[in-house]
């Protein structure tokens, strides 16, 4: 846990830049003790609302990240501005960036099988020097849990980057960390399919907008709509009841 945390909405948010974060990492890589991180965007707040087990993983989590400018905003609003979006795909490819650098072992876990052996391919090119511990797809049974997470173990991998869907990668991490002993364990959601180029990623001004998940849904709308439209849409309600709360207690 880091010194600059607040809280929004129920979720622990660490109020960090790109750089603070990367220095955070490398010191718990250095400590070789395990440690978890999420994001936190508008539809993972809105989940944890209802999902108990999703919200203590977030908030017991050794750091914690803004991916989504709704989320800084909102932190404005309250009174309690965060210095910047730390976005899950960027941090993961600055990582892969410095583990080139450093020596540190990557393992890449997640997607389709032809996706993940895509980044590992990919990236092995793009840094030499990267060291791939391991990399596996995304799909297995619910008992196959464990067996995972001790192929992973047996890895020894320095970071870990898990590529499924939420609250899976939360609950995964949460239940198994402390088993795989992995320095730096991240959740990075569809980050490979868009290292890939499978999913195309928000021009920049979009992303300064905080229309990356609108550009995300015009390519994928059938299997985005529900996300989007239907189910984040709490996240206005959320945020009002929670100005509300702070201007009564000023």
């Amino acid at each position: 846990m880091t010194a600059n945390r607040i809280q929004i909405m129920g979720c622990n948010v660490d109020n960090l830049s790109m750089e603070e974060t990367l220095q955070v990492i490398d010191g718990f890589i250095r400590s070789g003790r395990p440690h978890q991180h999420v994001v936190v965007n508008v539809d993972k707040i809105v989940k944890a609302q209802h999902d108990e087990e999703l919200r203590r993983i977030i908030n017991d989590c050794a750091l914690i990240n803004a991916d989504g400018m709704p989320v800084v905003w909102a932190s404005r609003w309250l009174g309690k501005p965060l210095k910047e979006r730390v976005a899950g795909v960027d941090l993961f490819e600055a990582l892969m960036r410095r583990s080139a650098q450093t020596g540190w072992r990557v393992y890449l876990l997640g997607a389709r099988d032809e996706v993940v052996q895509g980044v590992k391919d990919l990236y092995e090119r793009k840094y030499p020097g990267l060291t791939v511990a391991g990399a596996r797809d995304g799909y297995w049974q619910a008992g196959e849990d464990e067996a995972v997470a001790r192929q992973i173990a047996d890895a020894r991998p320095d970071i870990l980057f898990v590529a499924i869907s939420s609250p899976k990668k939360e609950q995964f991490l949460g239940r198994y960390q402390a088993m795989m002993k992995v320095p730096f364990a991240m959740g990075v959601g569809g980050t490979f399919d868009v290292a890939v180029g499978r999913v195309r990623r928000a021009p920049v001004w979009m992303q300064r907008s905080g229309l990356e998940w609108f550009y995300r849904f015009l390519q994928e709308p059938r299997r985005m709509f529900r996300r989007y439209f239907i189910e984040d849409m709490a996240f206005a309600g959320l945020l009002w009841r929670e100005w509300r709360a702070t201007a009564k207690r000023k």
